[in-house]
């Protein structure tokens, strides 16, 4: 297993692994790579002659420029400039991909759902908010039973009706992302609508208000807002790459240990960046455990781009299926 930064250093001298061997470590692996480069530089001038040095810079820099430019196993086709921009610059690079920011074709989704609900709720006289700012309980409690089903809702509440918005966890974040979006806003105690949001409503329905739900969930919202684990961002930020994996292999169910495996394959170095949380929960499970439940149920099958099934009885199994759903490919577009 993995030292933990924080952990008692393996060399035995009482100090956090931080404080002891830790930069030792990271130096003998920078100085291993640059080795590796060094003895590749070295394989590709032997036998090479230049009649100057502009051009011997030029003919790096155009090595360079083609192993950058070349496909990476690990990244599934993409090469390291790609992934950089994918990583980086998901909504500024349209040669590569490009996500909608026009209404798409019949949209269905948990978060469109809940926001219909939400939205005829407001009306046009709007929804008092509670003295915390919330949503009122009994719209919660009514909500929540038109969106499970009413079989699903007394399993679900089995142990108690909803007392408060955040227990009805779908439509607090549903709530969150549509007023980080600019769809919803509080005036006076009460939450309205939003003059774009009534309008997108009323020319587009849900197809106009799908983009911009879409956009502030992978930009503004927390994915690690109620989780108990601890906050992953990269996670996050290379949402872009898991629907580009999603793209390329859910047109079969496939496990989320598959897509957990493929994550880490791509970014190996993250493991070295994250907490041990607790004694149970290493490096790696923890990863493993909020990509699972970030990225592929709490945003891909939220977000209506993919299905989720867990086999047989135990719905508190970590592991799940996955398959994509038409609107992945109606939402995303990669041109490469």
């Amino acid at each position: 297993m993995e030292t933990g930064r924080n952990d008692p250093c393996p060399c035995g001298s009482g100090l956090k692994y931080k404080k002891c061997c830790a930069d030792k470590q990271e130096a003998s692996e920078h100085q291993s790579v640059m080795g590796t480069v060094m003895d590749e530089l070295k394989g590709l001038l032997q036998g090479k002659s230049f009649g100057s040095l502009d051009e011997a810079n030029a003919f790096l820099s155009q090595h360079t420029q083609q192993r950058n430019q070349a496909p990476i196993d690990d990244f599934h086709g993409l090469s390291s400039e790609q992934m950089h921009r994918l990583l980086h610059f998901p909504f500024d690079t349209p040669q590569l991909f490009s996500i909608a920011s026009a209404p798409v074709s019949n949209p269905q989704a948990p978060i469109l759902s809940l926001f219909k609900l939400l939205a005829g709720a407001i009306g046009d006289d709007g929804l008092k908010a509670t003295a915390t700012g919330n949503l009122p309980r009994n719209f919660c409690r009514e909500s929540a039973k038109a969106y499970l089903g009413e079989e699903e809702y007394q399993r679900w509440s089995r142990y108690g009706e909803i007392k408060s918005e955040p227990e009805f966890r779908e439509m607090h974040v549903t709530r969150l992302v549509g007023e980080l979006a600019g769809l919803i806003t509080k005036y006076k105690g009460k939450f309205i609508l939003g003059k774009e949001c009534r309008k997108l409503l009323a020319e587009q329905g849900q197809a106009g208000i799908y983009p911009r739900l879409f956009r502030s969930f992978v930009r503004e919202y927390n994915w690690a807002y109620l989780g108990r684990l601890v906050e992953v961002p990269f996670i996050q930020q290379s949402f872009l790459f898991s629907l580009h994996l999603l793209g390329r292999y859910g047109g079969e169910w496939q496990t989320s240990i598959f897509y957990e495996d493929n994550f880490l394959r791509a970014f190996p170095n993250l493991l070295s960046q994250v907490q041990p949380f607790g004694s149970y929960y290493s490096p790696e499970k923890v990863v493993r455990l909020a990509y699972s439940t970030r990225c592929l149920e709490r945003f891909a099958q939220f977000m209506g781009l993919v299905e989720t099934e867990r086999t047989g009885t135990d719905r508190s199994s970590e592991e799940f299926r996955v398959r994509k759903l038409p609107l992945l490919d109606q939402v995303v577009q990669f041109h490469f």
